[in-house]
């Protein structure tokens, strides 16, 4: 299996392309601000009904508001999760199971950039732990809703970064060297690899579900100011943002276009169209050959499964 590469959509999309979204379900991790909070306002705008998955329930509630604000009637509801800690992982989803008799479309947006080296409760480096490890879990957990969903789809949120980076195997809690920044590459490229296997195990599934890869180019978040230290913090967003970075709604358009257009292909990774993926309107782009690679996939697969305990039943269409 090859990575799908196919060409431009037929015009340039932007969010207001999406189409009627009443009745279906979404889930947006990391949904109180930056991108999630534009992918979610963009979906309630449209009909969605929206799960905003959030760390803190405080600024969930606030986010929803402002969705509310936007959009009287907007269904949106604030669901916990620390994506660094299992156990809230499958409190979330046991709650969603209960709550939902399926989800639509999951879309594992949430992130950790560049801290200095830290460690779980468990022993995962945090941003392995935060970016990879607990949407390949939650994404496992909620499968099942996901098979009897509306055009079911999973859309991990990567980045041009991965392209730079190479799994660390052999020392994935940075015990024998860490770059903040390069951690965080590599968790990218995880997502990278885990968008790709789990498209390839869908399809040979005979699975309903799209697995959909999407990066924002080069946005102005609060991930760049708020989630990193030193340098870092100052080369990306005191100088970075202001002078390269895209607004955070037009950031969004790669994953929501991921997430709601007919023509989001399963296995593609959708990015801007402008100069180096930095900014632009969305249009499938190439993954790194690592993040194709058969052996990264399985390899990968098998640690999470490992360090997760999460095993996924995938399941045909009926």
């Amino acid at each position: 299996m090859t990575a799908i590469v196919p060409g431009m959509p037929r015009q340039r999309w932007t969010a207001e392309q999406i189409p009627d979204l009443d009745g279906r379900v979404f889930v947006v991790t990391g949904a109180n601000s930056g991108l999630g909070l534009a992918t979610t306002r963009a979906l309630a705008a449209h009909g969605g009904q929206v799960v905003l998955a959030v760390r803190d329930e405080e600024k969930g509630r606030r986010a929803a508001a402002e969705v509310t604000a936007g959009t009287p009637d907007a269904t949106v509801g604030v669901h916990g999760v620390d994506l660094t800690d299992l156990d809230s992982v499958r409190s979330f989803a046991k709650r969603l199971h209960d709550e939902h008799g399926r989800v639509d479309v999951l879309i594992n947006n949430a992130g950790v950039m560049a801290p200095p080296r830290t460690l779980t409760p468990a022993g995962h480096e945090v941003q392995f732990a935060a970016n990879h490890l607990g949407h390949f879990a939650l994404t496992g957990l909620l499968l099942d809703l996901l098979t009897v969903g509306r055009d079911p789809r999973v859309v991990t949120v990567t980045s041009t970064n991965h392209r730079q980076a190479r799994m660390r195997f052999d020392d994935l809690t940075g015990e024998r060297r860490y770059s903040a920044m390069g951690f965080y590459n590599m968790s990218k490229l995880a997502n990278a690899i885990f968008g790709w296997e789990l498209h390839r195990r869908l399809t040979d599934a005979g699975s309903p579900v799209r697995s959909i890869l999407a990066h924002p180019g080069y946005t102005a978040t609060n991930l760049q100011t708020a989630a990193t230290t030193g340098m870092w913090k100052l080369l990306l967003g005191r100088l970075g943002n202001p002078m390269l970075a895209q607004p955070v709604e037009r950031g969004a358009w790669p994953q929501l276009y991921a997430a709601t257009d007919p023509g989001a292909q399963a296995g593609q990774l959708i990015g801007p169209d402008g100069i180096a993926e930095l900014r632009g309107h969305p249009r499938p782009v190439k993954l790194a050959a690592a993040a194709t690679d058969p052996a990264n996939g399985r390899r990968l697969w098998e640690l999470s499964e490992q360090a997760t305990g999460v095993r996924f039943a995938f399941a045909a269409a009926v």
